[in-house]
């Protein structure tokens, strides 16, 4: 089995191997799932979550005071 020499890949093969296609190539960074400031994704969760916990408490507050009227 005889090798070919291997060469430099060009930014469009490299973002296909890659499997970001076209899309990862202008050097705009990754993008996960429609994320692209992933460095911050985290404290956005950790903020949806406290404000879903923060809705839902006011909620049965809510219903537990209409129950003891």
């Amino acid at each position: 089995m005889e090798v070919d020499a291997m060469r430099e890949l060009n930014s469009s093969e490299l973002s296909f191997v890659s499997g970001a296609g076209d899309g990862c190539s202008g050097g705009s960074g990754n993008d996960i799932g429609g994320v692209t400031n992933s460095g911050s994704f985290g404290d956005d969760l950790v903020n949806i979550y406290e404000g879903v916990v923060q809705a839902v408490s006011h909620v049965i507050e809510r219903v537990a005071a209409a129950w003891s009227s």
